[in-house]
């Protein structure tokens, strides 16, 4: 490790200020970034510690939930609204990491999270998200938990976060604070393909620090499902998972909202899938045609085209869970 200096901020305003010089980066719990600042891929000057500010509670807000950046994995997953009303969620959430992790992870943190490509991770070798214009060397590597949707030929890395693609399927809305003040960010337009900036993940302007999550009301007769399939039972990530909410009338679907991680670039929301489902019959056959839709642009490399079908019979068999009577 190299040196470093650390200092506490007391409100979200001391924060914004004390990042704003660059080399400056927030902790909170420190999952991912203690890792990447020991793997020297992660070089912050100012670590700036933001577990004193009171971003911790999980409120209702117009009809929905509002989530401080500050709420713990475990505390989200098991609070009772989110259970009854946000399934999805609290299962999305229980899917990810370990309870050790969980405890310490944030909901602002999980947002941010950064990809677990292993090139990425390891500074010998090229990586244009770590390097802009370096090379990517998971393009002819070995890429079987690399992306399969929104990749560019600059990165195929993919997104690792259960909890972002649960929230993705939920539209929830990411609001921030910076210098400029506050601002919302629909989470649909929070995160950047990689296209030719890998480097820039999402739209948070320097300085800026999320300080909240809205989720919006559930619709009546919605029912909520994350599948994850991965290579072990625990503390491991997706290798593809569907989180879907749909709205039935009996056995026709009103409405569905259908977001996919491990598969893709960014928490991949399919309106493709979506618009396929939306007054269907639910049936084995429509699920079918809703997942060859979201994954009809995929694109697969050397090691994971595995991927693709293992994604859309995840879709399905989420969707076939969700809608049993």
């Amino acid at each position: 490790m190299y040196e470093f200096q650390y200092t506490k901020a007391g409100d979200v305003g001391q924060a914004v200020a004390s990042v704003s010089p660059n080399g400056a980066k927030f902790i909170a719990g420190g999952t991912t970034l203690i890792d990447l600042m020991k793997l020297d891929v992660e070089r912050p000057k100012l670590l700036v510690d933001i577990n004193g500010l009171p971003l911790d509670r999980i409120e209702p807000e117009g009809g929905g939930l509002k989530i401080g950046a500050m709420v713990r994995n475990s505390d989200l997953a098991h609070d009772e609204k989110v259970q009854q009303l946000y399934p999805v969620l609290s299962q999305a959430l229980l899917s990810g990491a370990s309870p050790q992790l969980r405890n310490m992870a944030t909901t602002g943190g999980n947002l941010l999270q950064r990809t677990r490509c292993y090139y990425f991770r390891d500074v010998n070798y090229p990586c244009n998200k770590r390097t802009p214009g370096s090379g990517c060397s998971a393009m002819d590597g070995f890429n079987r938990i690399h992306a399969v949707l929104g990749t560019s030929q600059h990165c195929i890395a993919s997104h690792p976060s259960d909890m972002a693609v649960a929230m993705m399927a939920l539209g929830a809305t990411i609001f921030v604070t910076g210098a400029k003040g506050e601002r919302s960010i629909p989470i649909t337009k929070f995160y950047l393909l990689p296209g030719s900036t890998p480097d820039h993940e999402n739209v948070l302007a320097a300085g800026e620090i999320i300080t909240h999550v809205t989720l919006p009301a559930p619709a009546q007769n919605s029912k909520s499902h994350y599948l994850k399939r991965r290579d072990r039972a625990s503390y491991e990530f997706a290798l593809a998972s569907a989180a879907v909410i749909v709205e039935l009338d009996g056995r026709k679907i009103h409405k569905a909202q259908v977001a996919m991680g491990g598969v893709g670039a960014i928490p991949w929301r399919s309106p493709e899938a979506e618009h396929e489902l939306a007054g269907a019959e639910a049936s084995e056959r429509n699920f079918r045609k809703a997942a060859e839709a979201a994954l009809r642009g995929a694109k697969a490399h050397k090691d994971n085209g595995f991927k693709i079908e293992l994604a859309k019979r995840t879709l399905m068999r989420a969707l076939q869970t969700v809608t049993q009577t």
